[in-house]
């Protein structure tokens, strides 16, 4: 296997154990999720962390970092970014946890 095709597998697992625990960064809602009501925004957080459709149209890089889902009829988009430490910048490196802090945001279409 290729050293590319290793980190996208690395990236995948670290982006689906963080979506589906919360752990290992931040996760944000946006104010139109929250706008929504409390059930909708533990739907979208469920919904987000069972996510795993992930096709070559979804996911064209295989590192599991974006998806939608539907709930009462409305797009959701889900999107993981890759931050240094501090958060000032991108991370040196994703695949190492020490140097990234991973941010879910969870959104409306409308709020894209």
């Amino acid at each position: 296997m290729g050293q590319l095709k290793e980190r996208q597998l690395r990236l995948a697992d670290l982006n689906d154990a963080f979506r589906r625990t919360g752990h290992g960064g931040e996760r944000y809602l946006t104010r139109g999720i929250y706008d929504q009501g409390p059930v909708f925004v533990a739907m979208a957080i469920a919904l987000v962390g069972a996510f795993d459709t992930f096709t070559e149209d979804n996911d064209p890089y295989g590192e599991h970092d974006f998806g939608v889902v539907r709930i009462e009829g409305q797009r959701v988009y889900w999107k993981i970014d890759y931050y240094d430490q501090e958060k000032r910048g991108g991370s040196p490196d994703p695949t190492d946890p020490s140097r990234t802090t991973r941010v879910l945001t969870i959104m409306l279409a409308g709020d894209y």
